[in-house]
This record gives C-alpha cells, sequence and structure tokens, in this order.
C-alpha cells in the first residue's frame, strides 16, 4: 500500500504545483484576460469535491493535493475578480 500512497503523494504534487507559475505569472502581470472565469470555478467546485471525498476516504494524498490546489484556484479566482 505504501507504495500506492507514493504515486498519489507523486501525482498530487505535480499537478498541483503545476498551478503555481500561472498563479505566480497572474500576481505580477496582472493580466487575467486569457482566463475564464467559469473555468475557475467548476474547477474550484471540483476540487473542492474531491478534498470532501479525499476526506472520506481518508486518503491523504487526495486530501493534501486537493486542499492545496483549492487555495492556488482560490487564489487566481480572487485574482481573475480583482483584475477584471
Amino acid at each position: 500500500m505504501l507504495e500506492i500512497e507514493a504515486i498519489g503523494f507523486i501525482a498530487g504534487f505535480l499537478t498541483t504545483a503545476s498551478y503555481v507559475p500561472e498563479v505566480i505569472r497572474v500576481a505580477r502581470t496582472k493580466d487575467t484576460q486569457g482566463i475564464s472565469l467559469t473555468w475557475l470555478i467548476a474547477l474550484l467546485v471540483g476540487v473542492v469535491l474531491w478534498l470532501l471525498y479525499g476526506v472520506y476516504i481518508g486518503s491523504y494524498p487526495v486530501v493534501i493535493a486537493n486542499a492545496i490546489t483549492a487555495l492556488l484556484v482560490s487564489t487566481m479566482l480572487a485574482l481573475k475578480l480583482k483584475y477584471t
């Protein structure tokens, strides 16, 4: 089971980390024109649901990755609303 959790942590890290450059870019440039508000909202709802699912099944990789992703997506949403 440890190998499977390691795969989960690696997958969660990579997918979550993929949002960091975009958050940094938007924070620096204040350019959100190419980012869809509908996409951000749908993504945030989906990530929160994954987070709840992870809590329900007791999966640390799912919980941690989606909690951090929710924070990053919430930041993007706030930047989108601020700079649009």
